[in-house]
């Protein structure tokens, strides 16, 4: 399952009433925005809440992401240790993110994570978060001095663990914009300030995230940003996504622009997302992921026959299905044919890891097959068409690219089975249903 959404938030520390007294009422819309954007995050029901903060560990040309069990901190620097924030982090995610970057050879993981104190930039969207929802586990990455497109880079990474581990992740970007926003900013007045505000809303309020990577650094460096790197991870990790975007408020008193953006993920369809998730899972990890709870319950309770196809650049890379129920539930049935379409296809090579994120996968439920005993019965972009002989068994599914014609149709299904051309056979036809 890939990230179901994100959201990119500020982090100023007098937002929170305990510290703010009556100060944090200067930005009553981006606390009303903030409410907002996180009660939408709680709607989503996430099991592990991802957060990239520009105040967590980081390192000049490395991805630090928090190891240990759980992370906890309060607000004690800014006059209210009341304040106290704990949630235990999701290790197998962590883990699984550990694995990908070695695997890419990508400079990320646990190391330099020992600080268990969580850093404001991480505990202020908590603070807003736990208002609405409370039982999540948590991942905490930091920033690094590496280009932006590492930091894309890394975001990618971190969707291919959520994908691989099947966990029902939310994204949430904490950053500030422009440091420089105006005459009262302690870090003074830059024009870039303002000029980074509007475009950097525009950017990120209408998901234009490839434009976050042409940002000149000098730029970045001028107007004092804050997040930059933080939402281009948030970008890598909804590259493939398709998103509707929002912009929730900006403002930008006390010299420090302050933006509240929300993206509400377009789930794919779950058949599909199964078997990717299950070939990512077995090619990179060779582990097989277990049924996910919150499928369609005609997935978990329905028996069928399944085919999983895969495709890469458009020509077929693999295809294994079966003709009849072989497990307890179509998602189990979508699973095991997922993992010999990538890896037991006697016609290709087994899928590798570098291949994963060029593959375009297809699922075929199909329908129970029908004896029929005329040609005319057949439809090739309607039927399926099943012919027997003796112990030999061949199958074509419906509507596939090339095949034109039922004579067409019943010779390849033929020759799949090794069937003779004057040998006697028996046909039957099945309907399915494709999922892309």
């Amino acid at each position: 399952m890939p990230i179901v959404g994100a959201f990119m938030v500020p982090h100023p520390p007098i937002i929170l009433p305990e510290i703010g007294r009556g100060e944090e009422n200067v930005i009553a819309r981006t606390i009303g925005a903030y409410r907002q954007a996180m009660q939408e995050a709680a709607a989503l029901q996430p099991d592990t809440v991802i957060i990239s903060s520009p105040h967590a560990e980081g390192y000049s040309d490395y991805f630090c992401v928090s190891g240990g069990n759980a992370g906890s901190g309060n607000f004690a620097e800014f006059g209210a240790p009341q304040v106290e924030i704990s949630y235990p982090y999701d290790t197998e995610l962590v883990k699984s993110i550990c694995n990908i970057a070695a695997e890419e050879d990508f400079p990320a993981g646990i190391l330099g994570s020992g600080n268990a104190q969580l850093d404001h930039g991480t505990m202020i969207p908590l603070y807003f978060l736990r208002q609405f929802l409370s039982d999540f586990k948590l991942v905490r990455v930091g920033l690094s001095g590496l280009p932006l497109e590492d930091h894309f880079t890394f975001g990618r990474i971190i969707d291919q663990a959520v994908q691989s581990t099947g966990r029902r992740a939310v994204f949430i970007a904490s950053g500030d914009l422009s440091h420089r926003y105006n005459a009262t900013s302690h870090y003074g007045y830059s024009p870039s300030g303002p000029e980074y505000d509007e475009k950097i809303m525009d950017v990120m309020g209408q998901g234009n995230f490839e434009q976050l990577l042409s940002f000149p650094e000098k730029f970045l460096r001028e107007a004092a940003e804050c997040g930059h790197r933080s939402f281009c991870i948030m970008a890598g990790a909804l590259e493939g996504s398709s998103v509707e975007s929002r912009a929730l408020s900006h403002e930008g008193p006390w010299g420090v622009g302050y933006g509240v953006c929300t993206y509400k993920v377009q789930q794919p369809d779950p058949y599909v997302q199964l078997a990717r998730m299950t070939v990512e899972s077995f090619v990179r990890e060779r582990t097989v992921p277990s049924v996910p709870e919150d499928l369609p319950e005609e997935m978990l309770h329905n028996r069928a026959g399944a085919f999983v196809s895969l495709h890469e650049h458009g020509e077929l890379r693999g295809c294994i299905g079966t003709i009849g129920p072989t497990e307890s539930c179509i998602a189990r049935e979508i699973i095991q044919n997922a993992i010999s379409a990538a890896t037991r296809d006697p016609r290709f090579p087994p899928v590798t890891p570098d291949e994963l994120e060029d593959l375009e996968i297809s699922v075929d439920i199909l329908g129970e097959p029908e004896p029929i005993v005329s040609e005319s019965e057949l439809d090739v972009k309607k039927y399926g068409v099943i012919v027997r002989s003796g112990y030999r068994c061949g199958l074509l599914l419906p509507n596939l690219e090339g095949v034109t014609s039922v004579k067409q149709q019943i010779s390849i299904a033929k020759q799949k089975a090794g069937i003779c051309p004057r040998q006697k056979y028996s046909m039957e036809r099945f309907e399915v249903v494709r999922h892309v």
